[in-house]
C-alpha cells in the first residue's frame, strides 16, 4: 500500500516578499507549513541578505518550477564603492580598499554601457554552482586563497545578457542600480565588475528582486500577511494563490476533449491538425470542465506531453 502523503492537496503559486535574513529554503518551509501543503518548491534562491520576489509553487504548480528558474529576472541593488569583499556582499570580509574617484554622470553612463547586452561573467566563489560535485561555497570555505578561488571560479565563466542597466541614484560612495537580466546572472559579480572598471572595487550592500519571470513586486505578500490569513482558515489562504497557468504567460492553449485528455494523462500522444509549437498549455475542455492538465509541445501532427499533473479527470456530464 502506498504511503499517504502528509498535508493537503493545494495547487497554485504564492509570490512572497522574501524578508532580510532568511534563506529561500527557510521561507519555503514556512509557506509549506502555513498551507499544510503536501508539496512545495521555490523558483530560484535568493541570498539571506536579499529581499523581494520569491515565487513559491505548491502542489502541481511545482511542475513549473524549472521554467521559472530558467526565466529572466530583475533587481534593484546598491553598489557600495571603495571596498572588495570576499563574498561580494556585506557579509564578506574586506579584502581590499581604494579611494573612490569622482565620476560625472556622463563618465559613469559610458562605463555602465560596457555592461549592457551580452556580458561574460565569472560566478562568485560563494555560490551554489558545483565543481566536481561540490558547491563552490564549500570549496571557498576550505581556506582557499583569493587567487585559488578565482582560478576555480574562472572555469565556470559564462555569457549572460543584461537587458537593462539603469543608474537610479549616485552618492559619494554608493550607486543605486536597476538591472534586468537573463537567467544565471550574478548581481554580486556584476557589481564587482563595475567596481573594478571604476578602479575602486565594489560590493552589493542591498539587493531586492523585483521580478522573476512573469511574477513581479505588485503581486508580493509578506510572511506576516500570510500568517494572518492562515488564522482565518484554508479558504483565506487559498484565495492568495495564483493559478498555476500564471507561470505560462503567452503560451498558446491546446484544448482537449475528454478522450484526448485521458489519453495524454495515460502517456499517449494525441493526433492534431494544429501547427507545430514548442510550448503549449494542455487544457481538458468539455461540458462542465475546464482544467489545466499540464504542458507539452506539438510536433509532426502530434500533441506530446512534457509535464503532466497528477489529477483525476472528471467524467463528462
Amino acid at each position: 500500500m502506498a504511503k499517504q502523503k502528509k498535508g493537503r492537496v493545494v495547487n497554485g503559486i504564492v509570490v512572497i516578499n522574501k524578508p532580510l535574513g532568511l534563506s529561500s529554503n527557510q521561507v519555503l518551509q514556512r509557506v509549506k507549513r502555513l498551507f499544510n501543503a503536501q508539496k512545495a518548491g521555490h523558483t530560484g534562491a535568493l541570498d539571506p541578505l536579499a529581499t523581494g520576489v520569491l515565487p513559491v509553487c505548491l502542489g502541481e504548480a511545482t511542475k513549473f518550477s524549472q521554467l521559472l528558474l530558467d526565466s529572466d529576472k530583475a533587481y534593484d541593488t546598491t553598489a557600495t564603492l571603495g571596498e572588495v569583499r570576499s563574498t561580494g556582499d556585506a557579509e564578506g570580509e574586506v579584502l581590499r580598499t581604494a579611494d573612490v574617484p569622482a565620476l560625472v554622470n556622463a563618465e559613469l553612463e559610458a562605463l555602465l554601457d560596457r555592461f549592457r547586452g551580452e556580458v561574460e561573467q565569472v560566478p562568485p566563489m560563494f555560490s551554489a554552482l558545483k565543481m566536481d560535485g561540490k558547491p563552490l561555497y564549500e570549496l571557498a570555505r576550505q581556506g582557499m586563497s583569493e587567487a585559488e578561488m578565482k582560478a576555480v571560479a574562472e572555469k565556470k565563466r559564462r555569457v549572460i545578457t543584461v537587458f537593462e542597466l539603469l543608474l537610479r541614484d549616485q552618492r559619494e560612495y554608493e550607486l543605486d542600480l536597476s538591472v534586468s537580466c537573463s537567467k544565471g546572472t550574478y548581481i554580486r559579480t556584476l557589481v564587482e565588475d563595475i567596481g573594478e572598471a571604476i578602479g575602486c572595487g565594489a560590493y552589493v550592500s542591498r539587493l531586492h528582486r523585483t521580478q522573476c519571470g512573469p511574477f513581479h513586486s505588485r503581486q508580493m505578500i509578506t510572511l506576516e500577511e500570510l500568517e494572518a490569513l492562515a488564522e482565518q482558515g484554508d479558504g483565506a489562504l487559498d484565495a492568495a494563490l495564483l493559478p498555476p497557468e500564471t507561470a505560462l504567460p503567452g503560451w498558446p492553449e491546446t484544448l482537449l476533449d475528454y478522450a484526448q485528455a485521458d489519453s495524454m494523462l495515460h502517456g499517449q500522444p494525441v493526433k492534431t491538425g494544429l501547427a507545430d509549437s514548442p510550448s503549449v498549455q494542455l487544457w481538458a475542455v468539455y461540458p462542465g470542465v475546464r482544467l489545466l492538465i499540464g504542458i507539452g509541445r506539438i510536433e509532426n501532427g502530434l500533441i506530446k506531453a512534457q509535464r503532466l499533473f497528477q489529477i483525476a479527470l472528471p467524467k463528462p456530464e
